[in-house]
């Protein structure tokens, strides 16, 4: 192959008590990346469509994820890049997470001997630790493999797939404001007291164990979060009316994704995330704040080819 496309899909992390620690891949939200090879060793970034972001390839993730990957192999190699968001950067829907991802998993596809998709994870990650000035891979994960996907560990980098809730519905909310990760990371406290600490453990735990039994009643009262969400809601105009809302139409989890702004709620029924949904817009209108919405399910599926 010469060119290849890729479908890089959006994530959720966190979900709630798992910072840094926990995200599930989207259904019907992604990014398109066209990565063709060329005859030098550059890496060129073509275009961006969908956002602003730098066409310097020392500054722009998807060129610096694929370089790692390519120093790794130790292939001189140079491709063309054409990239296609569907979903803003700043939403807290992985979008950082998404290029890297879907950058390292076409070049890799273009190489005489490609590597397993799960040994492009580090790949992947450098790109991602650009954007948010850290290592972590609850977005990245989930988008370069699929599914719902928790980390063990970093050092050495461990991780293991949950079960996926077809059953579930997801929604999106995207009020217009941009809240960039790296300084939401910025205001998250840097130490805990035990009794912390030790509620957020219960939390995450009792999340692991409702995913496996579905249990949603279980999921709703796990996913609490008592690190970021007390501290990043206040970057959310109308954070506290949405998640009541959400409450109010019997969702069975609601908190920030990723860094925010965008905040996903879970339904077991469409007609209730329809009601929340036509409510929250409602609520917005109000308040004169433009909002865009997603409505998905848990996918598991990551990065692919497509036509």
């Amino acid at each position: 192959m010469e060119s290849i496309k890729v479908h890089a899909p959006a994530t959720v992390a966190n979900v709630g008590c798992g910072y840094d620690t926990i995200g599930f891949a989207l259904d019907g939200v992604y990014e398109e990346i066209i990565v063709s090879k060329r005859s030098d060793e550059r890496l060129v970034l073509q275009s961006i469509e969908g956002a602003d972001l730098s066409l310097d390839p020392e500054q722009n993730v998807a060129t610096i994820a694929a370089k790692a990957l390519l120093n790794h192999i130790g292939i001189k190699a140079g491709f063309d890049f054409q990239i296609k968001k569907f979903f803003r950067p700043g939403s807290g829907l992985g979008s950082s997470a998404s290029s890297a991802a879907g950058a390292v998993y076409a070049v890799n596809q273009l190489l005489p001997n490609p590597l397993k998709t799960s040994e492009l994870l580090p790949f992947a990650l450098e790109g991602e630790a650009f954007a948010s000035k850290c290592y972590h891979a609850d977005n990245v994960a989930p988008s370069l493999l699929g599914g719902f996907i928790a980390i063990r560990s970093y050092d050495p980098l461990d991780y293991f797939a949950l079960p996926i809730a077809n059953e579930l519905h997801v929604l999106i909310v995207r009020p217009s404001v941009e809240v960039k990760t790296s300084e939401a990371k910025g205001i998250v406290p840097k130490s805990l007291d035990i009794a912390t600490a030790r509620n957020q453990w219960g939390n995450l735990a009792s999340l692991v164990h409702a995913m496996h039994m579905k249990n949603w009643s279980r999921l709703k009262a796990s996913i609490q979060d008592f690190i970021a969400e007390p501290v990043r809601k206040s970057l959310i105009p109308g954070y506290e009316e949405v998640r009541t809302v959400a409450h109010d139409h019997e969702c069975v989890g609601f908190n920030i994704s990723g860094s925010g702004p965008s905040m996903f709620s879970l339904f077991t029924a469409s007609e209730s995330l329809e009601k929340a949904k036509r409510e929250i817009n409602v609520f917005y209108k109000q308040k004169g704040i433009s909002c865009d919405f997603f409505t998905s399910r848990m996918s598991d599926v990551g990065c692919q080819i497509i036509d």
